[in-house]
């Protein structure tokens, strides 16, 4: 099984059962887990994302044959971005990056979105772009982030040939004709870590197709065994085989 949404580093509003690498990486492995897609909540919360990456990638490389693969942190409304994603590349060997657009501060249809996606795309990096990280009715009352609004998405994606995105914790912010549009063109998959509902993960995979739809949990921030329920829930099982293509496709 490959997980492609945990996250290492502490929560800043609260602990975290799993909340420490090695407790996590133990596990995800005493679960089956052969393989997890990790960012950082420092690359969300800290002003210094080259700093978060470089504590992500040495967290990482601690387990051998790539049991946890560094998904770097940047910020396409910030100025040095461009050296942040030169570093996760080319630096760290990271596999994608992971955007967080709802914390940083920047909309789907901002032009310098848009221009960091060429530039990943040149990398051939997978984007993995984060919707939500927590339900709205929970959040801080100092600190609260609704979920992306989701609009302009397909514009964004017909305008980046060769992208590979990846939505989390997306719930049901697209009606079904939206997912059917975005699954055609051919370069979105999704995770099932938010999606809720009777039936939602085979709602989801009826929509976009069976092989678009990835195992993720959200550990630690969501118990790992709700992800696994929703597979039992739903008696569908997200493709494993569609992960890798992702990743490793040129």
């Amino acid at each position: 099984m490959i997980d492609v949404n945990v996250t290492l580093g502490r929560w800043p509003f609260r602990r975290l059962p799993w909340d420490s690498t090695a407790t996590l990486a133990a596990e995800l492995k005493r679960r089956g887990v052969r393989q997890a897609w990790a960012g950082h909540f420092d690359g969300v919360f800290h002003r210094d994302t080259s700093a978060a990456n470089d504590r992500l990638a040495e967290a990482c490389h601690r387990y051998r044959e790539g049991f946890l693969l560094p998904f770097g942190a940047a910020n396409p409304s910030a100025p040095g971005w461009s050296e942040d994603l030169r570093r996760c590349r080319e630096v760290h060997a990271m596999p994608g990056i992971r955007l967080h657009p709802g914390y940083h501060g920047y909309a789907l249809d901002s032009p310098a979105l848009r221009d960091f996606l060429l530039a990943a795309t040149s990398f051939r990096l997978v984007v993995q772009l984060s919707v939500q990280l927590e339900d709205e009715r929970t959040h801080h009352p100092r600190m609260r982030v609704p979920a992306m609004p989701l609009g302009p998405l397909l514009p964004l994606v017909d305008s980046v040939p060769g992208l590979r995105l990846v939505l989390l914790n997306h719930n049901r912010q697209l009606l079904p004709a939206a997912l059917r549009e975005l699954a055609a063109t051919g370069r979105l998959w999704w995770d099932i870590a938010m999606r809720e509902g009777v039936g939602g993960v085979a709602d989801l995979a009826a929509a976009v197709g069976p092989g678009r739809v990835l195992f993720g949990s959200h550990a630690p921030f969501q118990y790992w065994e709700s992800a696994e329920l929703k597979l039992k829930e739903s008696a569908f099982e997200p493709s494993v085989t569609a992960t890798s293509s992702i990743l490793w496709e040129k």
